[in-house]
């Protein structure tokens, strides 16, 4: 089953379900975010067996809505500074010639590997603990929270002093937190992890900067488990043409780390553990435009799709006009 939002002229939401062909708006709930406290209240552990004992409504074209630009991210907060966007890195091995390539060089001398590279060998040799223990931890970062959250078919806005804005085609997990602070996997999502490359190759201590950027995921999110081996496409046109396209791997066989490790390393701060909170975690790619020597310009179009998690995600680069030089009121309150 797949859940998305679509937004109404009077500023209402309609929440629709999917399976196949046939969407439906889900009855009796507001909001996507209500939907899942429901679910978590009711003590149902499957969210697909609650939106069925809802009821559904009439059928929505999703086609529309997206070519309407009604499509809203499909999980929400009513306080956007109650979602967060966050993500791991140096997580998949990517294709078969990259897999080989990386472990070839993660079997080099201890003394010749980046830290990049050994924070990757970390993951091969102890991201997926057989026992159910924890594993090793991955590189971890925070992009923001509902503020920086683009609507599908929306703009991913650079700022001003950006150096690049570039694709990132990944799988996200969308979580919520229970009343007892117990983190609630909604699903999972196509998203875009949209980053500033030039200014992370600069110089790596610079990770956080670039990764504060927007982000978007959608439209839908997949209920359940997802496949073991996600395979999909990342691509961008500019002017209507295709400049880039490339397909992009995902899932547990394409990683280095299991879904699990990555999700405990998360969810082990008690600050991502606040009652109500909602969670937009990126799990990673091997994939980027900007590694093969793509430049990204505004006006470009970034679209990412995969089998089995419904309309592609699509999203334009923009640029964020240069404001005043943003100065600190030092006056005494």
């Amino acid at each position: 089953m797949l859940i998305s939002q679509v937004g109404n002229p009077d500023g209402s939401i309609t929440v629709v379900a999917r399976e196949g062909g046939d969407a439906r708006a889900v009855r009796c709930v507001r909001s996507a975010y209500e939907l899942v406290q429901d679910c978590i209240r009711s003590g149902r552990a499957d969210l697909a067996a609650h939106v069925a004992a809802l009821g559904f409504g009439p059928a929505v074209d999703l086609d529309a809505a997206l070519a309407e630009g009604r499509l809203l991210p499909p999980l929400t907060h009513p306080d956007p500074s109650h979602l967060h966007l966050t993500g791991t890195g140096l997580t998949h091995l990517g294709s078969a010639a990259t897999r080989d390539a990386m472990h070839q060089k993660a079997g080099a001398a201890e003394e010749t590997l980046t830290d990049s590279m050994k924070m990757f060998r970390m993951g091969l040799e102890g991201g997926k603990p057989a026992n159910g223990a924890p594993g090793v931890q991955p590189e971890w970062f925070y992009k923001g929270n509902g503020a920086n959250l683009a609507a599908p078919g929306g703009a991913l806005t650079s700022p001003f002093f950006a150096e690049d804005g570039g694709e990132e085609p990944e799988i996200a997990g969308i979580y919520v937190i229970g009343d007892d602070g117990t983190p609630f996997r909604v699903g999972f999502a196509l998203s875009n992890e949209f980053s500033d490359h030039l200014m992370e190759r600069r110089n790596y201590l610079y990770l956080a900067h670039s990764k504060l950027r927007p982000a978007s995921f959608g439209p839908e999110i997949r209920i359940g488990e997802p496949p073991a081996d996600i395979r999909g496409v990342s691509r961008i046109r500019r002017a209507g043409e295709v400049i880039f396209e490339k397909p992009f791997l995902s899932g547990e066989e394409n990683m280095s780390h299991s879904f699990a490790n990555l999700e405990h390393h998360h969810f082990k701060y008690a600050l991502f553990r606040v009652p109500g909170d909602i969670h937009v975690h990126m799990f990673g790619t091997a994939t980027l435009s900007f590694a093969d020597g793509v430049r990204t310009e505004v006006g470009d179009e970034f679209e990412i799709e995969a089998p089995g998690f419904g309309l592609p995600l699509r999203n334009r680069l923009a640029l964020e006009p240069t404001p005043p030089l943003a100065r600190v009121d030092v006056r005494a309150l």
